[in-house]
């Protein structure tokens, strides 16, 4: 079976981050990989086809910087110009939404796998985030994950560890999702043991420093048989709200 990827960049923040130092990484991603079959574009509500970029620990930066940036009038304005897209900026806390507003952003997604860790990744919240994103023409986009656990690296966090249970915690959090009709649902997971959130095929591994998690009783890509069963799902659902 044939499987398409696509990628849409993930702008981490790093020392100096700036409207000024974004207008250049914007510039310099488009400008290198626009053209790329593979570089994600998302049709907007308008009909245009613009490329997509999450913006992590955006709260970094005053609301009055990123007006430069994304807003018409601003400095480094990138708007009607060939460096346009959609940016998404990370909602963490309740205030963070009014920010990203006035910051020019065009979404806002909650990134963190662990239901309650923040206000934003809180499933209870998901609704009243969205229907402020519905009020204000800006996109909700969640983001869920297959559980999460990051003790080995961060003792202290134990109380935000999040079992998978075979799977359930990671369908109650895609039907979360799902219940608050987003255009875009995220799947925060990566290949790294130490945040638990992986969703590849794995199978029970220990060594003299850890146990690594694995998927029993059930098979190595358990988790990928969910994610494809959930975007199928998705897909048949927003077909569905549109109609």
């Amino acid at each position: 079976m044939l499987i398409y990827v696509e990628v849409a960049f993930h702008i981490q923040p790093y020392k100096g981050r700036t409207d000024q130092s974004m207008h250049d990484n914007i510039k310099y991603i488009i400008d290198k990989y626009g053209n790329h079959g593979a570089f994600y574009r998302f049709r907007t509500s308008t009909g245009q086809v613009l490329p997509l970029f999450y913006v992590y620990d955006s709260y970094l930066t005053p609301p009055e910087s990123w007006t430069e940036l994304l807003t018409a009038k601003g400095s480094q304005s990138i708007r009607g110009t060939p460096y346009d897209g959609v940016f998404v900026a990370l909602v963490v806390e309740e205030r963070h939404k009014h920010d990203i507003l006035a910051s020019g952003f065009d979404g806002m997604y909650t990134y963190f796998a662990s239901n309650g860790f923040s206000f934003g990744s809180s499933h209870q919240n998901w609704k009243a985030i969205k229907e402020f994103c519905d009020a204000n023409n800006l996109l909700f986009i969640p983001s869920v994950g297959p559980g999460y656990v990051d003790t080995a690296v961060r003792p202290w966090n134990n109380h935000n560890t999040r079992n998978r249970v075979n799977g359930r915690y990671y369908e109650t959090s895609l039907q979360a999702a799902l219940s608050v009709r987003p255009e875009i649902v995220t799947i925060t997971s990566f290949n790294q043991w130490h945040e638990g959130t992986q969703i590849e095929r794995a199978v029970p591994k220990k060594t003299m420093a850890r146990l690594y998690l694995d998927y029993l009783p059930n098979q190595a890509d358990h988790y990928l048989q969910l994610t494809r069963q959930w975007a199928e799902t998705f897909n048949k659902e927003k077909d569905k709200w549109l109609m």
